[in-house]
């Protein structure tokens, strides 16, 4: 397509999105079976040909996929031959923000966004065991379940909450999630089986951790001209952010600073703030990382997030239900993008969402969307 470079950012939609099923295995299928059954649903659902895609975007890990440049294994699969492609080793969020940033600048009308994980061939832990320092961390177990489990007691202790409040949101995650169409649940545990399950980092259970699933998510980005034609409901990127805290995690302040840092630059970049949010996806690998997150990014008061998972909060939270049931990895942040996108095009939520995504040990890094409908 032809491009018209512009001297101020243009309004940038998401036009289309598309999930695989999420499941705790797809044993019978390859990365490029899921990663092209996503592409080719996000180009069937936007109007738009794999020719008029300038651009492709892809989230993955090397490591968790066992071999070097793994993605140039799947262009085929992701439409990307003969085209412009860029690989993001982070969060989906982070390709789709570099996807606005192109697409705002005037290098590029449409791009073709893509993150993918499929951890059932893989041990996350040891993954993530390798990011922490290894001198003084990971020669003593840190890996992400341990990090969990420190934020976890101390937020815990700050705020003078039980272990209930854990097993709430965890409850409240995985009814919403029996809902989602994309996890082909069948049932979903209560309070009695939350409590009951295994300690795996004090105070957190085993049903408290996120739970990893492979799958695919495609999002079609465009500029305004080309969303307007090609969207039912264009669904515009108003404010972004993105924030990093520092890599030794026992230097960091309590809380996830780098978050609030994210969610600030986002706010003020869409002209606005969180009380005025009527849906939020947010990410988290543990049930006290969420209630940390949806603090953070003022969607409640510190030590009130819990209010937000009972009857009658006037924020619709993690309708999808959120990371905690289905963890794709470094496929989270689009799927939470692509759960709004979808949802507020169908009238949830009154027109605004923020969207979230962390990664890195402990949640390091964070990465804010606001969208607008």
């Amino acid at each position: 397509m032809t491009h018209i470079p512009s001297s101020s950012p243009r309004r940038v939609g998401v036009v289309s999105s598309a999930q695989t099923e999420w499941r705790s295995a797809w044993s019978g299928a390859q990365h490029i079976d899921l990663i092209s059954a996503a592409v080719q649903q996000a180009l069937e659902g936007s109007g738009l040909r794999i020719e008029d895609v300038d651009f492709i975007i892809d989230s993955g890990s090397d490591v968790l996929d066992g071999r070097s440049i793994s993605n140039c294994g799947f262009l085929g699969a992701m439409g990307a031959h003969h085209k412009e492609e860029s690989r993001v080793e982070d969060d989906g969020l982070w390709a789709a923000l570099y996807g606005v940033n192109k697409i705002a600048s005037g290098a590029a009308d449409v791009g073709l966004i893509i993150a993918y994980a499929k951890p059932s061939e893989a041990d996350v832990q040891q993954f993530h065991a390798t990011v922490a320092d290894p001198f003084c961390q990971r020669p003593v177990g840190l890996d992400e379940t341990t990090a969990n489990g420190l934020i976890a007691q101390a937020y815990l202790s700050r705020h003078q909450l039980g272990e209930e409040a854990l097993a709430q949101v965890v409850a409240r995650a995985w009814t919403r999630a029996k809902l989602n169409p994309y996890l082909g649940l069948d049932d979903a545990p209560g309070l009695e089986e939350i409590n009951a399950s295994p300690l795996a980092a004090t105070p957190l259970r085993q049903s408290m951790l996120a739970r990893p699933v492979d799958g695919a998510v495609a999002m079609i980005l465009a500029s305004e001209r080309v969303a307007r034609r090609a969207a039912r409901v264009p669904i515009w990127v108003t404010g972004m952010g993105a924030s990093m805290d520092s890599g030794n995690f026992a230097m960091r302040e309590p809380g996830f600073a780098a978050c609030g840092a994210a969610a600030r630059r986002a706010f003020a970049a869409a002209g606005t703030d969180a009380r005025s949010m009527g849906l939020a996806e947010v990410s988290a690998t543990s049930a006290a990382a969420e209630l940390i997150t949806v603090e953070t990014l003022g969607l409640a008061e510190a030590g009130r997030g819990i209010d937000l998972y009972r009857d009658g909060a006037p924020l619709a939270l993690n309708l999808s239900g959120g990371s905690l049931p289905a963890w794709p990895v470094f496929a989270t942040g689009l799927v939470r993008l692509a759960e709004a996108a979808e949802r507020m095009a169908g009238g949830a939520g009154n027109g605004k969402a923020v969207v979230h995504a962390s990664s890195g040990l402990g949640a390091q890094s964070h990465c804010v969307f606001v969208v607008e409908a």
